[in-house]
């Protein structure tokens, strides 16, 4: 007898993981299929479903007041959809011969297996926690999930001195460092780069670099991390490097994520350069006809490069779930892959990149012209106009448009979908020019800037 007809003739789907793109996939599918046709089981190791992890730095900071405005579906509106959301349970194995998967209780560790019809992996990234004395120490948090988050909040409270080091300045890294400064806290960032933000090249990342020092954040960068210092009480006190040691009544990680693929590597499902899983179009495991994956375990297609990259992303990850549950709902739909836009802020500095970077483009080979331009958000004699820093590559002879970065105030980073546009439509710089964009001084010079920086990467092209 089949696992479908001991089910009195319905098929299940069995969903790891209930974030974005786990809980996308599980509604998506229940939208296509009802109950009596498709049973849905979802398995999720903490307490919250559906939650923005790209909120938490904003809620930290005191931006967003409370939790539960970072939670876009609640555990009981998915259970009221249909969907047996099963909270605080772990899935621990995956057997793929046999088409079931293994779950703990973690509150009272009981186990038992669930078989599947079908299989959506949405286990998501976990922080990089370095392999250092001290780095499991009370006082030093990562930041991926709500309940890291409360747990910062809590520690955030109880802690009497006011010191803070935030190791590593990528996005959560630079977001983090403001959120502790709204909160009071002196703060260092300690990072192993040239500047701040890695996803710009060095020459914008110093810009980030000094509006964190006009924020009144200490900036160690070009520093390594050799280890976490603990006091008596074993709690946090300090970070060292080789050259010095930065007082720490709290630590945060923001080194960044990798993508959370040990359940999938024991069940020898494809994974990627990056450690991530690979899937075809549909998002389906590759070499796996009921198996798909999506958000911040797999590695997606970049579009410019032509290469599979790691962009662990909540755009993405909602997008994988919309494909996947249409696929295992039993339509039809496809993700073809990602420019690499993404933004964010420091302050009313506003940071935003999309495409290749310099090392980007020479790593695979590309050849290309480089300019930056200055201009300004607004009608330069219209008030409120602030200065703007475009940074374009194009591809030398062809052209083609192959990154933007942008750094500026009011109005700089959403300017970026304008390039993450003309990326996908593979246009060229020359081609940019024409685009009728919309323009009155309160938005736009004549010329925007985005525009404006196209018209000077189409010249040197033609002059290279």
């Amino acid at each position: 007898m089949s696992m479908r007809e001991g089910r009195d003739g319905r098929e299940r789907l069995v969903v790891i993981g209930g974030d974005a793109a786990g809980m996308s996939a599980a509604s998506q599918a229940r939208r296509l299929r009802g109950p009596g046709e498709l049973e849905i089981v979802a398995f999720e190791r903490g307490h919250f479903t559906s939650f923005s992890a790209c909120g938490i730095p904003y809620w930290v900071g005191g931006e967003v007041p409370e939790r539960d405005r970072l939670i876009a579906r609640t555990p009981a509106e998915h259970r009221a959809r249909g969907i047996d959301l099963r909270l605080r349970t772990e899935v621990t194995e995956i057997d793929v011969a046999g088409q079931r998967v293994r779950a703990r209780d973690v509150d009272s560790g009981a186990e038992s297996w669930t078989p599947y019809d079908k299989l959506v992996i949405a286990t998501g990234a976990r922080p990089v926690r370095p392999d250092l004395p001290g780095a499991d120490a009370p006082g030093v948090h990562g930041v991926q999930t709500l309940d890291d988050g409360q747990a910062l909040l809590d520690t955030l409270a109880g802690t009497r001195g006011r010191r803070a080091v935030v190791v590593g300045a990528g996005y959560i890294g630079v977001e983090m460092a403001e959120a502790l400064i709204n909160r009071g806290f002196a703060v260092t960032v300690v990072n192993r780069g040239r500047e701040p933000m890695s996803t710009l090249d060095p020459d914008m990342g110093r810009m980030v670099h000094r509006a964190m020092e006009g924020l009144g954040i200490t900036m160690v960068n070009d520093a390594e991390v050799t280890k976490l210092l603990t006091g008596e009480d074993g709690r946090v006190r300090a970070v060292a490097t080789e050259d010095a040691e930065y007082p720490a009544d709290l630590v945060i990680l923001g080194i960044g994520v990798r993508p959370e693929t040990g359940l999938a590597r024991a069940a020898g499902l494809p994974l990627g350069a990056h450690g991530g899983l690979l899937t075809d179009l549909a998002m389906r495991v590759r070499g796996h006809e009921n198996i798909w994956a999506g958000g911040d375990c797999v590695e997606v297609l970049n579009l410019v490069s032509g290469q599979e990259q790691y962009v662990p992303l909540g755009t993405h990850a909602n997008k994988h779930g919309q494909v996947i549950g249409t696929n295992a709902g039993g339509g039809y739909a496809t993700f073809p892959g990602v420019v690499g836009t993404a933004v964010s802020k420091v302050c009313d500095l506003e940071i935003a990149r999309t495409g290749l970077r310099e090392k980007d483009a020479r790593r695979v080979g590309l050849r290309f012209e480089a300019v930056t331009i200055e201009s300004t958000s607004r009608a330069g004699y219209y008030p409120g106009a602030a200065p703007m820093t475009v940074k374009m590559l194009a591809e030398s002879r062809t052209g083609r448009l192959l990154g933007v970065q942008i750094v500026g105030r009011e109005g700089a980073a959403k300017r970026v979908d304008i390039a993450a546009v003309a990326l996908t439509a593979r246009m060229t710089v020359d081609q940019m020019t024409a685009l009728d964009l919309g323009y009155a001084p309160p938005f736009s010079p004549v010329w925007d800037p985005v525009l404006v920086a196209a018209r000077k990467a189409a010249a040197k092209v033609r002059a290279a």
